[in-house]
């Protein structure tokens, strides 16, 4: 049993307390009724650690102040046998919580019997506060290796791993751990590609995805640091991706039969017809925006060439709305038309398209208009019978005009 045995000369007591109210560490001394645990002595850091000062702790028991009656009994018992150390939770004079890790030791006199107790208590707090930390990662760290399909592997500064373990391990045909001991560095004891893990060791964030054994494995390959900031190795986590792929893949090709879908009513949309001899009709419905006319005025000036037409009638009888961007391209695209050597005429406008065109200023002299598209098929069919049409510019080719989309 370890024991102290009292001081025998003045002096060297004087030393003894000295040393005890210097320590580093809680030193409380009971004396009197052992059995009471009454304090005689309460150093500096007995006072750090439980907030009483050394006049408000002597005299007192323990028990009224930092120890529970179940833990003042196992000190008791440290009077008759063994005392390892042992933790305990108090609560200090503020009503805050700490832990000490306790060792206790008997005072005997000449004649073996105990005088006093001496308990050397240390803050260990923030260690098993630490502690509680580490033990609550790790649990969830094995939930989730355990439920999620994943596989996680840490290597070390040297690129030596040192953790594989997960769910995935099994659908790859591995086993937790069988990789531990693999430096990345070295030759493969099985073909694979070790550089994105290389990469990772020397301090590269990488990400990567892969298929195989029929499935598609996404892994996030994250350097560490250590408290200097230093490289500390890495750290990969991979996933199975096949499910999101998949998913992927279909949202991929419903996108691409929505785009088709969209440009085939784009192109029902501007039907360009040839009603008679040389002369093309446009009827556009709906709303005209800037890049549906963009589409119109290269769609057309490429019929007129491709025709030989003398005439275009552009028919928005089923036209509501035009912005003024959109206002402005259709007058373009009557001029365009002139320089192929054709003429446009436009039919069917309505009262709030002519407003627009109206209140933008637009230059509209020149530009044959007319209420409806059948007379502006007379109209044509007038000047094709007098010979009015202009003539067709040299080279017959399609202008190009800003805000027009080759196509």
């Amino acid at each position: 049993m370890s024991t102290v045995t009292a001081p025998g000369s003045p002096g060297l007591a004087a030393s003894y307390m000295r040393a005890v109210r210097s320590a580093p560490f809680a030193v409380i001394e009971c004396a009197g009724n052992l059995d009471e645990l009454v304090v005689a002595e309460w150093n500096g850091e007995a006072e750090r650690i439980f907030g009483y000062t050394a006049d408000e702790a002597v005299g007192r028991r323990l028990t009224d102040m930092i120890v529970r009656e179940p833990d003042a009994r196992t000190f008791g018992r440290s009077l008759g046998q063994e005392s390892a150390p042992r933790r305990y939770t108090h609560t200090r004079k503020d009503g805050r919580a700490v832990v000490c890790e306790w060792r206790v030791a008997p005072v005997l006199d000449d004649g073996g019997e105990p005088i006093r107790l001496l308990c050397f208590g240390q803050d260990v707090t923030e260690q098993v506060e630490a502690f509680e930390k580490v033990k609550e990662g790790d649990m969830i760290l094995r939930a989730i290796l355990g439920t999620v399909d994943t596989a996680v592997t840490r290597m070390d500064r040297d690129g030596v791993t040192t953790f594989h373990e997960g769910k995935t391990l099994q659908s790859l045909g591995l086993r937790p751990g069988q990789f531990v001991g693999l430096n990345v560095f070295d030759e493969p004891p099985a073909p694979m590609d070790m550089e994105p893990m290389r990469r990772a060791v020397r301090g590269e964030f990488v990400r990567t995805r892969v298929e195989a054994y029929g499935m598609a494995w996404e892994t996030w390959l994250v350097p560490l640091t250590d408290e200097r900031g230093e490289r500390n190795g890495a750290v990969s986590f991979t996933l199975d991706a096949t499910e999101a792929l998949l998913r992927e893949t279909e949202l991929r090709a419903r996108l691409d039969l929505i785009e088709r879908q969209q440009q085939v009513i784009r192109d029902l949309s501007t039907p360009i017809i040839e009603v008679w001899d040389s002369v093309l009709t446009l009827p556009m419905v709906g709303v005209v925006d800037s890049r549906r006319a963009a589409d119109v005025m290269d769609d057309l000036l490429a019929a007129i060439v491709d025709k030989r037409a003398r005439f275009a009638i552009l028919d928005l009888t089923g036209v509501e709305v035009v912005d003024t961007k959109t206002a402005s391209y259709l007058v373009e695209l009557i001029r365009a038309i002139r320089l192929l050597g054709a003429e446009g005429v436009i039919t069917g406008i309505r009262s709030n398209v002519a407003q627009t065109m109206v209140s933008l200023g637009l230059d509209l002299s020149g530009i044959a208009t007319v209420g409806n598209l059948r007379a502006g098929l007379k109209l044509c069919m007038q000047r094709l019978a007098a010979g009015s049409a202009p003539s067709r510019a040299p080279g017959g080719a399609a202008p190009r005009l800003p805000g027009s989309g080759g196509r």
